[in-house]
């Protein structure tokens, strides 16, 4: 299933598993359990360290687990994981091996402490660009916290169980068996939603931020380059989104960007939180700004009130706040949003396979760089 090309690069990589993983799958005699035995047989072909076994007991079949031989350390895909969904193999293969995680220390001391026992599945799709950063930040938890479980599911390989769950979007988490999540998250915001005092310490933290020279409202390429502009004069400044990279991590293909001929949204949001990262520029994400209110009335600063009741003051505020999905306004619209009235059919159209579905898409309203607007299952 691997070309020469992969299959070289693959083998480099599980170089660097330390130990011992079994492959262990649960099939049945379907072509897609064939497929899957296919995959995992050629992985093992290219490291000694890693072993296939046949013996699994997972009801979803085809499936597998990644297991660290000798222990209860393993993530679970009930997914053929190719597409985009490869680099996650990938990483939950040298990762449940022993190879390091590059993520921040902080973020995994706070992983490895985390209490009590939580449960996850992750519905998926393989043409999802923004469901890896999901899949490999709970693969992670898992490896990490032996109170934490894994599953990561393919949507279009489990029709009948996603529809049964009303999944009609992806990324699409639950825990122990409940709706958690839909939609990007980082390893930090699910840790954050986990940890009851995360939230309070961070606002406790924000308070007692000293006013900023230069705050920046938005995370998508201008508030990431009106950040390094400033960061650059060596004056004090701050970012403050939802979340880094703004509609551009919902965009699948950007072509023709200046120098860059063609790259996806994802590779690029990383690459601007990269270079604003390699500037002391203090960011605050997974929040929203909900008023600004400008100096005045013995107000030497303006005021940048986010959600939760923090807010954060500097001489000079720069809103690049960008763009976001278009709507056209029609009643159900917002009620049914990731419930049946979607964005991407790139992503989310493998969940409507079989269905009669409405693509709207006028001119008018589409957005540069971006596709079909919206995909309404008709019923």
């Amino acid at each position: 299933m691997l070309d020469a090309a992969l299959t070289a690069q693959l083998r480099s990589y599980l170089e660097k598993v330390r130990q011992p993983v079994d492959l262990v799958a649960s099939v049945d005699d379907g072509p897609k359990s064939g497929q899957l035995l296919e995959l995992l047989d050629e992985i093992a072909a290219l490291s000694e360290r890693i072993t296939v076994r046949r013996d699994g007991d997972d009801p979803r079949r085809p499936s597998f687990a990644i297991r660290r031989a000798g222990t209860g350390i393993e993530v679970r895909f009930a997914a053929i994981p190719l597409g985009h969904e490869f680099t996650s193999l990938v990483l939950a293969l040298l990762q449940v091996g022993g190879h390091p995680s590059t993520a921040a220390e902080e973020l995994l001391d706070r992983a490895r402490q985390l209490p009590g026992e939580h449960h996850f599945e992750t519905f998926l799709s393989l043409s999802c660009q923004n469901c890896p950063d999901v899949v490999q930040a709970l693969n992670l938890l898992a490896v990490l916290n032996p109170g934490i479980t894994h599953t990561s599911i393919d949507g279009a390989l489990f029709p009948e169980e996603a529809e049964r769950r009303r999944v009609l979007a992806v990324p699409t988490v639950f825990r122990d068996g409940e709706p958690f999540g839909q939609g990007r998250m980082t390893l930090d915001e699910i840790l954050t939603r986990l940890d009851a005092g995360a939230e309070e310490r961070e606002d406790a933290r924000l308070t007692a931020l000293d006013p900023f020279d230069v705050l920046v409202v938005g995370g998508g390429p201008a508030g990431a380059a009106a950040a390094v502009y400033a960061a650059r004069k060596g004056i004090r400044t701050g970012l403050v989104a939802e979340r880094f990279g703004g509609q551009v991590l919902d965009t699948m293909a950007i072509e023709n960007l200046v120098g860059t001929p063609h790259t996806e949204g994802p590779r690029l949001a990383a690459d601007l939180e990269r270079h604003v990262g390699s500037y002391q520029v203090e960011k605050v994400l997974g929040r929203n700004a909900v008023a600004v209110h400008p100096a005045g009335d013995g107000q030497p600063h303006a005021r940048v009130d986010l959600d939760g009741g923090v807010s954060l003051s500097a001489r000079t505020v720069v809103l690049a706040t960008g763009a976001r999905w278009r709507t056209i306004g029609v009643p159900g619209e917002q009620e049914y949003r990731n419930a049946g009235v979607t964005f991407c059919p790139h992503c989310d159209g493998p969940l409507f396979a079989g269905k009669r579905v409405a693509v709207i898409s006028p001119s008018h309203i589409r957005p540069l760089l971006l596709g079909p607007l919206l995909l309404v299952p008709l019923h």
